[in-house]
């Protein structure tokens, strides 16, 4: 039996273009369901599609937002604006496989000023790819991700590795060190060494991965990424319903 919330459901924004020939965005609700009774973490959902998402603050006053898969995405722009703004404005953020991709592109760009790079998936004919083809699809498969100890992503899985589901045909490639150097955390890999996972220290919670986390299971069991971002949603509107009576107090 599910018990009701106390307090008022945590906002989520989920960006992408939803179709329901996207598994990933039909699992969504399951996994609504399943934080609720399962876990009791209660997520309000809205839907902004990336056209949507350009108009400014399209993703101000939620709780949490988390840029999914389904790309090509309708508008580019879109999708990097709502990461700027969860990234800048401390709000929770998750990014999955298109999300991880837009991701690494808006803070090469607008926090390491690489103005020039682009997704070869939305230009295919750019001259400064930093989100390229693999070499092997991913489309379907399965693979082990190894985590860095003490990271972000390690305390969320509660392992060291973990067997991932993917269902992608690009990653990062160039600028890997420059992005590093400005201050994004590469915490998973694969076998190979490639970036799989990214992170941000120092803020809330900021997390974005290659492999598809929503896709575990059957939807009855979020993955711990995913219940680790409704955790951090519910910490951010209890913070926010409580700081006007703060500032009373004041």
């Amino acid at each position: 039996m599910t018990t009701a919330p106390v307090t008022a459901p945590a906002r989520i924004a989920l960006v992408g273009d939803r179709s329901p020939d996207v598994t990933s965005h039909t699992r969504v609700p399951l996994l609504l369901d399943a934080l609720a009774a399962r876990e009791g973490l209660f997520l309000d959902a809205y839907w902004i599609g990336t056209e949507d998402a350009e108009e400014p603050g399209a993703v101000r006053g939620f709780d949490a937002v988390w840029v999914l898969p389904g790309s090509p995405y309708r508008s580019e722009a879109g999708a990097l604006a709502a990461i700027r703004t969860a990234r800048e404005d401390g709000v929770p953020f998750l990014g999955t496989c298109g999300g991880f991709q837009h991701t690494l592109l808006e803070f090469a760009r607008d926090v390491c000023g690489l103005t020039g790079v682009a997704h070869a998936e939305n230009d295919p004919d750019a001259g400064d790819p930093l989100i390229v083809p693999l070499a092997c699809s991913l489309v379907g498969h399965e693979g082990t991700v190894t985590l860095t100890p003490g990271s972000l992503a390690e305390s969320v899985i509660g392992a060291p590795s973990s067997v991932e589901r993917y269902h992608c045909s690009y990653g990062p490639g160039a600028h890997l060190d420059t992005l590093r150097a400005h201050g994004l955390r590469f915490t998973g890999a694969d076998g190979a060494g490639r970036a799989r996972i990214a992170e941000l220290p120092g803020h809330p919670f900021f997390l974005a991965t290659l492999f598809q986390p929503e896709l575990a299971g059957d939807g009855s069991r979020p993955h711990p990424v995913v219940r680790a971002l409704a955790r951090a949603a519910v910490r951010h509107a209890r913070v926010a319903a409580e700081q006007p009576a703060i500032s009373a107090v004041r």
